[in-house]
């Protein structure tokens, strides 16, 4: 069974921090370097200082950012710019935001999740690969903090949105606070005590699957936390604050989860193999269309990854920008495709539904030769932002890039169910729950 509690988090103290807007992050993850930067400035208590602190010259192993991420945490709770939670609770965060012409709402439940070691037959379940070096420094910060500063995103699979409709139910009480982030998303939170409440939570949970959404690094952290702590403490209960993380969890079926694409940027190739990628893609996906530029780029982003979204829905279909003229080239998959040489039969009828992998495998890998983690590292960018794709083309940054429309909410949790993981950077939830609504302390005993 899903093990969810609730805990007694820290929050910034609203006599000391008035304007929360001005506290809050997203995950470091999704932060440059020059949002780092305006978020430094947006005030001395920001959770940057914690979440994704900066690197100074002279760093060393006593003082460095995970040490003064530690000590600015000590310092907060001693001048109480953040306080502990009298009671244990479960946090309700509602999360309204823009999308395309409209405004769209989406529930999210803070809470304190056991920890259980990652596989398809466990209660929680992964659908991303990771990479080794996040990892580390998420470790290092955790070491230091004892603290979990941001949620990791879960969902929870349930048939007619069960979990949204009882969080909804339970989110007639006094409004604790509010927050506003740079993209215009507004949290609303409300704080959960109600020993009934927490119970009818705890038990909609108790049969159930958690999908991790996002946070996968995170997860992978945790656990490698718990299992030092453990074995530097024989006497561990398996109640210790450590045994679990924080997680923000959120109804599959609730239709203000919204999942966004990440498209790929391709750079560094030799010229004979984007010559020949045309060719070498022919056996498998056929020229669906070539679309012209409109007067802005701004114009014709929008109709093309509108018209890219379109033909999906009708099957397989890719986005590439760079290789004819300034065209927008739709490929579409063949249906007569061979896959079976590219993939185990056993993963052909999940694979061949999701262009993410397909892209991975046919185009990146067998086309373009970009087959091992070195040369993805090498080779490949990332963006959510198809105008960044086509400037970065347009400049000679990257050659080509490569669209794609988001993932099904349903294919990721079979993709999880199945014991596959993804290509990282796959799927990208949208809006993220941010760091510094609530802070989850792991140094307590029970």
């Amino acid at each position: 069974m899903c093990d969810v509690r609730p805990f007694c988090g820290l929050r910034y103290n609203l006599q000391r921090v008035p304007d929360f807007s001005t506290v809050i992050t997203p995950p470091y993850d999704v932060i440059s370097l020059t949002e780092r930067l305006s978020y430094y400035r947006k005030s001395p208590y920001n959770i940057i200082r914690l979440e994704y602190g900066e690197e100074q010259p002279g760093d060393s192993t006593d003082n460095n950012k995970y040490t003064r991420a530690a000590a600015i945490l000590d310092a907060w709770l001693k001048d109480e710019i953040l306080v502990r939670e009298e009671d244990p609770a479960l946090y309700i965060v509602e999360h309204n935001f823009p999308y395309q012409d409209t405004t769209k709402s989406r529930l999210g439940l803070l809470a304190r999740v056991r920890l259980e070691e990652l596989d398809n037959k466990g209660h929680i379940r992964p659908h991303e690969k990771t990479t080794k070096e996040p990892a580390i420094d998420r470790l290092n910060l955790l070491r230091a903090c004892r603290a979990n500063l941001s949620p990791i995103m879960g969902l929870l699979r349930t048939d007619q949105g069960e979990m949204v409709s009882l969080l909804r139910r339970l989110i007639q009480g006094e409004l604790a606070l509010t927050a506003t982030d740079n993209q215009g998303v507004n949290y609303r939170l409300w704080v959960i005590t109600d020993r009934a409440a927490i119970d009818r939570i705890a038990k909609l949970f108790s049969d159930k699957v958690i999908y991790i959404a996002d946070g996968h690094h995170r997860y992978e952290t945790a656990l490698r936390y718990r299992n030092e702590q453990c074995a530097a403490h024989q006497s561990c209960t398996g109640d210790e604050a450590f045994n679990f993380v924080m997680m923000s969890l959120m109804d599959s079926q609730d239709p203000g989860v919204v999942m966004l694409p990440t498209h790929r940027l391709v750079k560094g190739l030799e010229s004979q193999k984007i010559a020949q990628l045309e060719e070498k893609l022919s056996t498998y996906f056929s020229v669906d269309g070539l679309l012209p530029p409109l007067p802005t780029s701004s114009d014709s982003i929008h109709s093309w990854l509108r018209t890219l979204e379109t033909k999906g829905k009708r099957g397989i279909v890719l986005g590439l920008y760079g290789t004819h003229d300034n065209n927008f080239c739709m490929l579409r998959l063949k249906r007569d495709a061979d896959l079976q040489s590219l993939m185990p039969p056993e993963d052909l009828s999940l694979w061949k539904r999701l262009d993410v992998v397909l892209l991975q495998r046919i185009v990146l890998r067998e086309a373009l030769g970009i087959d091992t983690l070195e040369k993805e590292v090498k080779h490949l960018e990332y963006t959510r932002d198809g105008l960044e794709a086509v400037s970065q083309v347009n400049s000679g940054a990257c050659q080509m890039a490569f669209f794609l429309n988001p993932i099904r909410i349903l294919s990721v949790l079979d993709t999880a169910d199945a014991g596959k993981r993804l290509p990282q950077k796959s799927t990208y939830f949208y809006p993220k729950t941010p760091a510094g609504l609530v802070i989850n302390p792991v140094w307590d005993s029970v």
